[in-house]
Formats: C-alpha cells, sequence, structure tokens
C-alpha cells in the first residue's frame, strides 16, 4: 500500500461540508495547506468568519474523513487567518452554487 498523499487527504477533506452553507471546505477555499510527518496529517486552514461557533463541529468532521486514511493516525488543525478569507478563495462551482459571480 502506499502511503497517503497531501491530494489524497485533500480528496478526503472535499467530504466535509460546511454545516452552514453545505458546501465542502475545499469547494469554499477553506483549505490553505496540507503536510503529512509520518502518520500525522497537518491541515492549514481558514474560517468563513473568525470566531465561527461552528469550528468544532468543523474539526470533528476533519478528524473523521482524514482518520479513515489507513496510514493516518493523528490530524493536526492549525487555524490562520492570514491571509483572510474572501470569495475569490472559492472554486468556481462554489460560487455557482451560491449564486456569486
Amino acid at each position: 500500500m502506499n502511503p497517503s498523499t497531501p491530494e489524497d487527504i485533500r480528496n478526503k477533506l472535499t467530504e466535509v461540508l460546511d454545516p452552514e452553507l453545505f458546501l465542502s471546505i475545499v469547494d469554499l477555499g477553506l483549505v490553505y495547506g496540507i503536510e503529512i510527518q509520518g502518520s500525522t496529517a497537518i491541515i492549514t486552514m481558514t474560517l468563513t468568519t473568525i470566531g465561527c461557533p461552528l469550528f468544532d463541529t468543523i474539526q470533528n468532521d476533519i478528524n473523521k474523513a482524514v482518520l479513515s486514511l489507513s496510514d493516518i493516525t493523528e490530524v493536526k488543525v492549525e487555524l490562520t487567518f492570514d491571509p483572510p478569507w474572501d470569495y475569490d478563495k472559492m472554486s468556481e462551482s462554489a460560487k455557482a452554487e451560491l449564486g456569486i459571480d
């Protein structure tokens, strides 16, 4: 079995939906970076707003999705607000889904 790659983790993160917008955190442009150190996945991400009350829910969903990869035993989520999130970070499909030009 080949070790998981950042792309494998990104694919798992497409299963994680923002609980308010019901779009994946990847399509929303919230995931800034993915690194693997041994069996630990380190995910650098942001939120649509500082102090988002649903971060714990998102983090639990991230853990569940990424830990389903057989060689990943730990997930660290590092929040950053630099650069701040804006609509330009969204995928074209997410913008279309929300009616944003």
